[in-house]
């Protein structure tokens, strides 16, 4: 089950949004993460998807990160999940 994620901070990098949705505890519950960059800029797009494993991981994922904004690097971005 796919989510996209938007309103990712720019300055984030596929490394520190993988730690993140680790840390959350969704470790080894999803198989694909595309977090696509701006190749000129090397800063994110603000958006990503995430193959979860099953519904219900899905819909956990999307109770425990919707609204997060508690980002390791200085954004104001609230995140919402869809």
């Amino acid at each position: 089950t796919t989510v996209m994620l938007r309103k990712l901070p720019n300055n984030y990098s596929r490394d520190l949004l993988l730690e993140l949705i680790e840390g959350e505890g969704f470790a080894r519950r999803f198989d694909f993460l595309y977090f696509p960059i701006d190749f000129r800029t090397r800063a994110a797009v603000g958006y990503a998807f995430l193959n979860l494993c099953t519904p219900e991981d899905a819909e956990a994922f999307r109770h425990r990160l919707g609204g997060f904004s508690r980002w390791c690097l200085p954004s104001s971005k609230v995140c919402s999940v869809a």
